[in-house]
């Protein structure tokens, strides 16, 4: 049996949170297993997930509120031993510098495009995952 990929999507949103497991899909790439998704609206249910295990790569909302996703970015990096990779969805072009600040290792402009999307979680799915073919 296939083993599925577990990525955790974090917005206040719920629309965002559904425009990102829309845009990536079942699987981001034909060489990746089918992703299941973690839905966390808070920042309490990030670290609870986070130190439960078993998460591949996060997808945090850097617009969220109260707790932004590149500050959450920051903390988890700190906090959690093998932070699994983190992609940050940046809400202007000149957000960049955040991101990198914040240690995530890919950003990608809000309003999601599902392509660019699709394409960042693929690369840090198989950063992270054993041999993906």
């Amino acid at each position: 049996m296939q083993r599925t990929a577990t990525v955790l999507v974090y917005s206040d949103d719920v629309n965002t949170r559904e425009q990102v497991r829309l845009a990536a899909g079942r699987r981001p790439a034909p060489d990746l297993p089918p992703v299941e998704y973690v839905e966390c609206a808070t920042l309490p249910a990030v670290l609870s997930a986070l130190e439960a295990g078993g998460i591949d790569v996060c997808v945090l909302d850097g617009e969220a509120v109260p707790a932004g996703g590149m500050g959450v970015c920051r903390q988890i990096k700190d906090e959690i031993f093998n932070c699994p990779p983190v992609l940050v969805l940046i809400g202007r072009p000149q957000d960049a510098w955040l991101a990198t600040w914040s240690r995530a290792e890919a950003a990608v402009p809000h309003p999601v495009d599902p392509a660019e999307l699709a394409a960042s979680l693929a690369a840090l799915l198989r950063r992270r995952l054993p041999a993906a073919a």
